[in-house]
């Protein structure tokens, strides 16, 4: 018995062996099981197979057809089986190189036929179409991380997939057989947190001198959109390409994200390791060639005798922030390669009975049987294994691996992505170009180059912007109050990234308002910054030697532009914090230092009204204690105090400024109706409430105007343990910003968007230009416009609404495409293009943007400012500003 055991044991060490420590034989196995799928046609024409509840089986494969001559690229299309939205979370490909040189798979509305299949010269798609899979050089599955999908049918993606396959060397179809390729898509109609998509690094330029031993062609690109998660990476040249190398460069730092050789199987590698690029990082591309056995230079083109230098990334990004395609065709910064990992320039070796093997090319052995194969394929791996990167990647691609992957949380803009690199995209595909060019395919190539400058312009005149996104508001819910609508639709908030006010030279800024002309307004502490000799145990201020702050520390400031209109407060305040406006346009504005409330006119140098007394904190109906923040009845012109980081309580006052009543009582209490520290008031006159920021407890707490009675609590997991301050926008909507998070806590520092009636998160966001810190104060317009500023990074962003963005159209080339106002289109300028790149035609630019025939020949610790030490010294220590 123990012998049998041992027997078992032996046997599945070494079958483990075979398939972890041998990929490039399963890499083999994997090439002759493909063999065999791609001449099976399907016996059933059953498309769809269900998975379960939730997903589906979809296999889209050629019916059956037999490539007249080399070169032929055919199409066929498959309706989504469903109406409504679904993902698609896996390809299994179904080809081998030995007859099909490469699989497209696009997403569209239109297929470009209704016949079975037809020829690609007429077009994929007669509407906008987007590359879902790519497969070529008998490459393995691509395999999407957890959570990462396609988006496809509903409102927004394509309803039928059109199959493009290109048969390059059609010698395999000698004996007449009918060809299946094609693929098998997993779809579900789970919701996925992420959407996948593209990004093309490509160098349009790049010249090799012929004998050059060693030439570079670099690629980069500043990147200016959402923050994206990158998963897996392709590289592609033609056969002097010597190995491609792609990274994130932040602050100077190289990171890669690939690296690897053109010549083994141009799959999607994974990447090693997790990888974000974010707003102003650069994405930097190499490649090396070699000119040597060359007798003319070689430029970068679509034929065999031409070169190509591709770096592909797959990445995710929030669903409904995702871009699904971008491009890069430049080098910004040519001096930034001096300083590139010298890995980059070192070549990965291949084998010449490698490139056969994964080339497609088999010599007839009579004598070599599988095991000799076998034999000689763990040799090889053991002889190369050091030499580069791609068997560990390929056995983990081959294997049963699960990648991990972390959902990432953030909100960053959306930029419109130019429809015109998409259709391009499209059009450029259909055909990767002649092989090489030898006597008898010269008319082919002449027809094939005609074919293209023909799709070309048909590209031009056909071309047609996105249609404009809708977004979907629910029906307006009736309640209590004056109010007509609630606003709580699908709609997002951005950074405006074209805004210079994140520019602006200020000291911690404390408070933001809105006048009644909508101007900014902002309250900073100019030079004056509270720290831990600010106050002592009894909340008196220490630094009345420094004088009142010298500067104008409230501004106004035009909110497009962010002019100066006009500024005041010069030596009127020690430390400003809360920052409201009445109706009229009167300032009302507190001074923790003063511990008093100022009511000021726009144009008066003296205040109007002063709450408190200066220098003396207390706790009666003539005292503050740090006050925090103001908030006047539109109405009743009543005024109510937050009062403030000692007394945690809500003072309302006639508006002569006479004590009326006041609630919360008490410090440091989590109760509904008191509070830790009452950070923030935003006046609701549309339900006669005051909603206060409960800053320590990290909630929102509202109260009835008339009475202080308590009504209602918004606590949300997503706020972590402080909330900094809430803003209302008439119509139902909510604004806030949370505190930093703890070193224990995982919640991002973040801006909401709320429905004010039911607590429910609509969005949140993050800047895209620096980063939160201590963001003090927020306040937005009815049109969504949302102002934060920040104490720790004495700032101020502005953000807009994406149903705010303003879509125009504009002539590219001749062709009409649709832009964002105040957004960089990403895309290419055809025109731009060709003006400044001499000899590149534009037929030549059908060829620059496809690959080519590819069988060439042979083929922060939780504390946060000082000023925390002002709170009352309860546990945990709160933050304060």
């Amino acid at each position: 018995m123990a012998g049998l055991l041992n027997l078992l044991i032996l046997f599945l060490f070494q079958n483990m062996c075979l398939g972890f420590r041998s990929p490039l034989s399963a890499f083999k196995r994997y090439k002759d099981t493909t063999r065999l799928l791609s001449s099976e046609c399907l016996e059933s024409d059953r498309l769809m197979i269900s998975l379960g509840l939730s997903d589906f089986a979809l296999d889209i494969r050629m019916p059956g057809v037999t490539p007249k001559q080399s070169d032929t690229y055919l199409c066929m299309s498959v309706p989504l089986p469903v109406d409504d939205e679904a993902y698609v979370v896996d390809f299994k490909p179904h080809a081998s190189m030995d007859t099909v040189h490469h699989m497209l798979l696009f997403g569209c509305n239109e297929p470009s036929s209704t016949e079975n299949y037809w020829d690609c010269d007429e077009g994929t798609c007669k509407d906008k179409s987007n590359i879902l899979y790519a497969w070529a050089r008998n490459a393995p599955p691509t395999r999407l991380p957890e959570g990462v999908g396609f988006r496809v049918g509903g409102e927004t993606g394509g309803r039928f997939f059109v199959l493009q396959v290109h048969y390059g060397d059609i010698s395999a179809f000698r004996d007449k057989h009918k060809d299946c390729s094609g693929v098998t898509l997993h779809l579900t109609h789970q919701k996925q947190p992420l959407i996948a998509g593209m990004y093309l690094m490509m160098s349009v330029n790049a010249i090799i001198p012929p004998g050059e031993k060693v030439v570079d062609a670099d690629i980069a690109c500043r990147y200016k959109r959402f923050p994206m998660h990158l998963f897996a990476y392709r590289v592609h040249t033609h056969r002097l390409g010597k190995v491609v190398s792609g990274y994130r460069v932040r602050n100077g730092q190289w990171t890669l994200i690939g690296r690897q050789s053109p010549q083994l199987p141009q799959a999607f590698y994974p990447v090693e390791r997790p990888i974000d690029v974010s707003y102003d990082d650069i994405l930097a591309a190499r490649c090396v060639f070699s000119g040597e056995g060359r007798t003319t230079e070689t430029r970068i083109g679509g034929t065999a005798n031409d070169e190509m230098c591709n770096f592909y990334i797959m990445y995710y990004m929030e669903a409904k922030h995702a871009v699904s395609y971008m491009t890069c065709t430049q080098n910004a910064n040519p001096e930034m390669f001096r300083n590139i990992p010298q890995e980059a320039n070192i070549p990965i070796p291949v084998k010449s009975d490698i490139l056969k093997m994964t080339h497609g090319h088999h010599e007839e052995t009579k004598d070599t049987d599988e095991s000799s194969l076998l034999q000689q394929a763990k040799k090889e791996e053991e002889e190369v294994l050091d030499k580069g990167d791609f068997y560990s990647l390929l056995s983990r691609l081959l294997g049963e691996r699960q990648d991990v992957v972390h959902v990432h949380k953030h909100n960053p803009t959306k930029k419109a992505e130019s429809d015109l690199v998409a259709e391009i995209a499209n059009v450029v595909q259909k055909k990767d170009l002649a092989r090489e060019i030898t006597n008898h395919e010269e008319r082919d190539n002449t027809i094939l180059v005609r074919d293209r400058i023909h799709k070309f312009h048909r590209l031009e005149s056909t071309l047609r912007p996105p249609e404009n996104r809708h977004f979907s508001l629910q029906q307006p819910k009736h309640g209590e109050g004056s109010w007509e609508k609630e606003d709580t639709g699908d709609f997002y908030i951005e950074e405006a990234v074209e805004w210079p006010g994140l520019d602006l030279k200020l000291g911690q800024v404390s408070g933001l308002a809105l006048d009644p002309e909508n101007n900014l307004v902002i309250f900073h502490r100019g030079d004056h910054v509270w720290d831990e000799n600010s106050f002592d145990s009894k909340f008196v201020y220490q630094q009345r030697g420094l004088g009142p702050i010298e500067q104008n520390t409230i501004l106004v400031l035009n909110p497009s532009n962010a002019k100066l209109l006009h500024s005041m407060g010069r030596r009127l305040f020690y430390l400003p914090h809360g920052l409201s406006i009445d109706k009229n346009g009167n300032y009302w504005v507190t001074d923790v230092a003063l511990h008093q409330v100022f009511k000021l006119g726009a144009d008066d140098k003296e205040p109007l009204l002063i709450l408190g007394v200066a220098l003396q904190p207390g706790s009666d109906k003539n005292h503050f204690c740090q006050p925090t923040d103001v908030a006047v009845d539109p109405i009743t012109g009543s005024i109510y105090v937050s009062d403030g980081y000692c007394n945690s309580r809500i003072i309302q006052f006639s508006p002569n400024g006479l004590y009326m009543m006041q609630w919360g009582e008490g410090t440091g209490q989590s109760s509904p109706g008191q509070f830790h520290i009452p950070h923030s008031l935003a006046l609701i006159p549309d339900f006669s409430q005051l909603c206060v920021a409960d800053r320590e407890n990290g909630r929102i707490q509202c109260f009835r105007l008339e009475t202080g009675e308590f009504i209602k609590e918004i606590k949300l997991k997503s706020f972590g343990r402080e909330l900094f301050a809430v803003s209302y926008v008439p119509g139902g909507l909510l604004f806030a910003v949370n505190g930093m998070p703890y070193p224990e806590e995982s919640e991002p520092v973040q801006g909401f968007v709320m429905n004010f009636s039911t607590g429910e998160i609509i969005d949140t966001f993050i800047p895209l230009r620096k980063s939160f810190e201590m963001p003090h104060d927020v306040v937005a317009s009815e049109d969504k416009t949302v102002f934060v500023g920040d104490v720790h990074a004495r700032a101020v962003w502005k953000f807009a609404s994406t149903e705010k963005m303003e879509h125009r159209s504009v002539k590219k080339a001749g062709i009409e495409v649709q832009e964002i106002k105040g957004k960089g289109s990403g895309g290419l300028n055809l025109g731009n293009f060709f003006a400044s790149h001499k000899g590149y035609s534009r037929k030549g630019f059908d060829r620059l943007s496809t690959e080519g025939s590819d069988q060439e020949k042979d083929e922060d610790d939780g504390s946060d400012s000082e000023e925390e030490c002002s709170a009352p010294p309860l546990p945990p220590a709160p933050s304060s500003s």
